[in-house]
């Protein structure tokens, strides 16, 4: 029997498990560095100054912290998710002019359950339902772009200011690349069949359907996307924790304040190169931000790398590629990319 279907069926007491898990939860994170102190230096009696060790805490330390983030984050958004439904969002966004029309599709994007395998029905659903290409595309690029999971472990390794820099940002890529490609007369460039779908009735499905959950619902349901995200992330947080201990403990700072630091004018670019091919998210592209950080790589260049990591992966222009054709995909994946360069140099420029 799972965690879930041991949840108690009341409202007491789903509140009384919920207040405890609250309390673990906060006390695992707030004991979280001083418990591999005490295991590695004190108990094992490790020298800390050796690198191998210092790489060894690094991993055990970041592997831990990153999954409570984790584990807190996506609990608490999927309950929020639990209000918010995608035919909901369709109805919003349907019938919308360009500009109005973007700002709300990457507003909606940030809140909306999506993610790179719902991609390809998302994208025919919202043309189906009216929503015009370059609005939709906002909606696309917001989604996995101002992601939740990013923007959470942004904000407790970084600070709100950061994470605020990175939501604007975020926002203002989404905005302007959608508007730009709605401008460009796209819809030459969707695959025909997405054009001849009459889903308009498909869009309305939902409007009959009963949107009240009761707690007891919200909550598994929140356990559940835990679940389900942990286990489909958790190889890629242990690849970035453990190259980011191998940055942390053995890569010397002068390397990449040669080839990535401020100096470099060509930084943010390199940055931006190498994030699109990575086969990663956020949870594992954290952990190699934060060790970049501590050998000096500027905040802008960094936040181009995570950027073009969440929002251009490799699979989901795989995807995509099912509804869109070569040059809108190519055209939707340059504008994406001038726009975190953009994005990149501006924050190098305030930060520094």
């Amino acid at each position: 029997m799972t965690i879930v279907e041991r949840l108690p069926e009341t409202k007491s007491g789903i509140g009384v498990v919920s207040a405890a898990a609250v309390g673990a939860w906060a006390g695992a994170y707030a004991l979280n560095e001083r418990m591999w102190d005490w295991l590695l230096y004190d108990r094992i009696g490790l020298n800390p100054d050796a690198r191998s060790v210092s790489a060894l805490h690094f991993f055990l330390y970041d592997t831990t912290k990153i999954a409570l983030l984790l584990t807190g984050i996506i609990f608490v958004v999927g309950v929020l998710r639990t209000f918010i439904t995608i035919e909901r969002t369709r109805a919003l966004l349907g019938g919308k002019r360009e500009g109005v029309g973007n700002v709300m599709a990457a507003g909606l994007g940030v809140a909306t359950p999506f993610c790179s395998c719902s991609a390809v029905p998302a994208f025919i659903g919202f043309v189906g339902a009216g929503v015009p290409i370059g609005v939709t595309l906002s909606f696309l690029i917001a989604s996995p772009l101002v992601n939740e999971i990013a923007v959470g472990l942004l904000w407790t390794t970084f600070g709100w200011n950061i994470a605020l820099m990175y939501i604007g940002a975020g926002l203002t890529i989404a905005i302007v690349a959608g508007w730009v490609l709605g401008r460009m007369g796209v819809e030459r460039w969707v695959e025909p069949f997405v054009l001849k779908q009459n889903l308009l009735a498909a869009a309305n499905a939902g409007a009959g359907v009963e949107s009240r959950m009761s707690p007891q619902l919200r909550v598994r349901i929140g356990l559940q996307e835990v679940r389900e995200i942990l286990g489909k992330v958790w190889p890629y947080l242990l690849v970035g924790v453990a190259l980011g201990g191998i940055i942390h403990g053995w890569v010397p700072s002068n390397f990449f304040a040669a080839h990535a630091g401020p100096h470099n004018p060509f930084g943010v670019l390199v940055a931006v190169v190498l994030g699109v091919p990575l086969y990663s998210n956020a949870a594992g592209a954290l952990p190699l931000v934060q060790a970049l950080a501590d050998k000096g790589v500027p905040m802008g260049t960094l936040l181009a790398f995570m950027m073009s990591v969440v929002a251009l992966s490799l699979p989901e222009m795989i995807l995509l590629k099912r509804v869109l054709k070569v040059p809108l995909l190519g055209a939707y994946t340059a504008v994406v990319s001038v726009g975190i360069i953009a994005v990149g140099y501006l924050f190098n420029a305030i930060l520094t």
